[in-house]
Order: C-alpha cells, then sequence, then structure tokens
C-alpha cells in the first residue's frame, strides 16, 4: 500500500511539473504575439491562429487550459492589450492596476 501511495504522489507531481512546463510554452507563445504584434501589427491573428491549430490545442491541454473559442477570445484580448506577459505577472502592475480600478470607483 505505502508504495503505491509513493507512486501516485511521485506520478502527481511529475503531472504538476509537466502542466507548468506546458504553462511556460504559452506564456512564451504570448510574448511571441505581443512582440509580433509591436512590429508587424498582427499579434492577435497570430495568437489566434497557434491556439486553433492542432499544436495549439494540444499545448493548452497539456497545460491545463481548455482549448475553445472563450480562451482564444482572452488569448487575442491579452495579446491586443500589448503588456508582456513578465510585466502582467508582476506585483507592481497588479498593485497598480488595483490602484487604478479603486481611483475609478
Amino acid at each position: 500500500m505505502r508504495d503505491f501511495v509513493d507512486g501516485t504522489a511521485f506520478n502527481n507531481e511529475q503531472g504538476n511539473r509537466a502542466r507548468k512546463l506546458f504553462a511556460a510554452v504559452v506564456l512564451a507563445a504570448l510574448d511571441d504575439a505581443i512582440a509580433d504584434d509591436k512590429k508587424y501589427g498582427n499579434g492577435p491573428e497570430q495568437i489566434a491562429r497557434w491556439a486553433r491549430s492542432r499544436d495549439g490545442r494540444e499545448v493548452l491541454s497539456c497545460a491545463g487550459i481548455d482549448p475553445n473559442e472563450r480562451v482564444v477570445a482572452g488569448l487575442m484580448e491579452f495579446v491586443s492589450k500589448g503588456i508582456r506577459t513578465s510585466v502582467a505577472l508582476s506585483r507592481e502592475e497588479s498593485e497598480r492596476r488595483n490602484a487604478a480600478q479603486a481611483e475609478a470607483a
């Protein structure tokens, strides 16, 4: 029984690591699309094409994201804002956004 529990815990940990790896690929794809948007002006279309492709759907699924049209629309909106993922995920950006919303309310 103990070996089964250890094996299950190990497999769960490996699954979590794999999900994080695929999530990093999604973030890299978003950054690439943002760079394309700044350079060529076609970032949202690029991320939509990628997310609807077989490889994109596979990566999104492996990252734990359901690859539906609502997700594609959200990715396109994120790219159109032009904020890089490292900045968007930072604490400073989150605090700035919350302060701006508090001032608007």
